[in-house]
Parts: structure tokens; C-alpha cells; sequence
């Protein structure tokens, strides 16, 4: 039977039920669809994969990782009040052996009132720390002391820490707690790019600088930092074991970690497995079967290639 080009092969007709009106309704066609080619499969086996990607990508940014940094958020807090409690919390680049502090370790907490922020520091600026929230710039001094703090913050993903400080006004005021005491800092204003820095703290005195990234979310567009000027007497702290030249790429502002890019190859691989597995399941067991099966497992390894490629996104997005 071949109509407007249309070829039904095998095709069969069946007597219609009858009408309201007595009569018989249109007959019923029933068609039999030729498999798919290996070409089609490939390129339905490459539609699901990327449609997963996608879905786990989007998951991950907007909820998950919204909980990771909540979480990690959590341990961190216990972590930094027992270690105050203890009187061994971080003042300086070492530990109290004497190590370097891993990265992650936290360093200071830090409140900002006027815009509802309250969030521990940990030490070193890696996607993989501002996973967790704020990170402190290893080359330059912790709070309080005597020099310029940097810290570093999301703007969107993992909790958006530093999403709004650009409702910052000059005279807020900023908290933060450290090994060495509670210390106060002045907002002198929020800097977008282009915009020239204030004039450079006294030698003995203390500055905080937060740094995010600037435009929409998870579109960033140069940087944005806010300046603050501590309030009182600084403190003196120990030598810096990393100067500026020392940081790693990943450690600068809007860097990215490629050191797991084998991690993201064999998660992705695990993917086109699974997806291969979609398509020869929906063949032999049926559209339904098929997902019921396969969804949990590649939602699972799609959310673990995700966050792997959140890796090689921009440390402040």
C-alpha cells in the first residue's frame, strides 16, 4: 500500500468497530516499522547521552551542588569550633605540627549582616574548596593581619556565597572570627571591573578583599570585589610559605583543575556504556523496561561526570 510516497509494508486491515450510527467506523491500519540501522542506533545512543549530560549538568549546578556546599558548609563549622575550642585553630600557613594546612582547612568565619552572610573560610582558592564555600588566597595574610586578605567566592553555583555583594554599601560592616580573635572591617565600597582600587592601608594596618565574579550568574564577566578596611589594631601573623608566583593556575581568580580530567574521561565512557545499554534494552525488552532500569544508573554516573566537569569551570562562577 504506498500513499504520498509512503510505503506500509505488511501492513493489515482491520474491520472497524461500528459507528453511533450504525455504521462501521474507518478500518484500523496496523504497520510493522523496520528496525533501526547501526547508524540510527549510534546516533539515538548519542541523543541519549547527551539529553543525560544535560539533565545531570543543570542538577548539579542548581540543586545538588547547592547541597554539597550546605553540607560541607556544616562540617566545616563543627570543624572550626572544635579547633577554636581547642585553641588550634590555623594562624598562620601551618598547622600545629608544623605541616602546611591541606587545602580546605578552615581558617576564619565570617559574618556579614547587612546582607545575611555566614560562612567559614577554608584555606587555598581551588574549584575543588569553593566547592565547600569562601576560600583564602594562600599568598597573602589571614585576617586581621597585617596586609591585604584575599578571599574568594562563588557567585551562582555551590551556594552562590558571594552572590550578593553588590548590595554591599560603604560603612557595613564585616565579621570575622579567627585563631587570633574577632575582628571588625569597614566596607570602603564594591569595585567592578575597571573600577581603580582605593588607596593603599598604612603599612601596619589590615585590609579584607573579596573577590566574585561579575555579571550574570553562571555568565560571568570579569571580576567584582568588595574592599574593607579592619577596624583597630592588626596583628602580626607568619611568613607566607606561597608568594603570588608560587599559586597554581587553578588557585587564581576564575581558575579552573584539570588535573581529574581522567576521572571525567572514565565517567563519561561509563556513560556511552550505559547509553548504549538504553538502546539495545529498548529493542529487546521495550521503551519502558528499559528506563526503569537504566534511568537510576545514569542519572547516578551523569551527576559524578558532572561534578567532575564543574571542575573545569571557573572557580567563582
Amino acid at each position: 500500500m504506498t500513499s504520498a510516497g509512503l510505503t506500509l509494508r505488511d501492513a493489515t486491515t482491520v474491520p472497524g468497530r461500528r459507528s453511533r450510527w450504525g455504521g462501521r467506523g474507518a478500518p484500523t491500519v496496523r504497520v510493522s516499522v523496520p528496525p533501526l540501522g547501526p547508524r540510527l542506533q549510534l546516533v539515538r545512543s548519542s541523543l541519549v547521552l547527551l539529553a543525560i549530560v544535560s539533565i545531570a549538568v543543570l542538577l548539579q549546578l542548581l540543586v545538588v551542588s547547592r547541597l554539597q556546599a550546605h553540607a560541607a558548609q556544616g562540617q566545616a563549622f563543627d570543624d572550626f569550633r572544635g579547633r577554636l575550642a581547642r585553641g588550634v585553630a590555623p594562624i598562620g600557613p601551618t598547622d600545629e605540627q608544623g605541616r602546611p594546612l591541606a587545602l580546605g582547612t578552615p581558617v576564619a568565619f565570617l559574618e556579614i549582616p547587612s546582607i545575611g552572610l555566614r560562612q567559614v573560610i577554608g584555606e587555598g582558592t581551588t574549584p575543588s574548596v569553593l566547592f565547600g564555600g569562601p576560600g583564602h588566597r594562600r599568598d597573602t595574610p589571614l585576617p586581621g593581619q597585617i596586609g591585604t586578605s584575599v578571599v574568594l567566592g562563588r557567585r551562582a553555583a555551590y551556594g552562590g556565597a558571594f552572590a550578593n555583594l553588590t548590595d554591599l554599601a560603604p560603612g557595613d560592616r564585616i565579621t570575622l572570627t579567627t585563631g587570633q580573635g574577632v575582628f571588625q572591617y569597614s566596607v570602603l565600597g564594591v569595585r567592578p571591573e575597571g573600577v581603580a582600587a582605593p588607596a593603599a592601608p598604612e603599612p601596619t594596618a589590615a585590609r579584607l578583599l573579596l573577590v566574585t565574579a561579575a555579571g550574570s550568574p553562571f555568565l560571568p564577566e570579569g571580576l567584582l570585589r568588595v574592599d574593607a578596611d579592619l577596624v583597630g589594631e592588626a596583628v602580626v601573623g607568619p611568613t607566607r610559605l606561597v608568594g603570588a608566583s608560587g599559586l597554581t593556575a587553578a588557585e587564581r581568580a576564575m581558575g579552573s583543575d584539570t588535573s581529574t580530567l581522567w576521572a571525567l574521561a572514565l565517567w563519561l565512557q561509563a556513560l556511552i556504556v550505559l547509553s548504549l545499554g538504553v538502546v539495545w534494552a529498548w529493542h529487546r525488552w521495550g521503551r519502558a523496561q528499559a528506563w526503569v532500569v537504566f534511568l537510576p544508573p545514569l542519572l547516578l554516573v551523569g551527576l559524578a561526570a558532572s561534578g567532575e566537569a564543574a571542575r573545569l569551570l571557573p572557580n567563582l562562577m
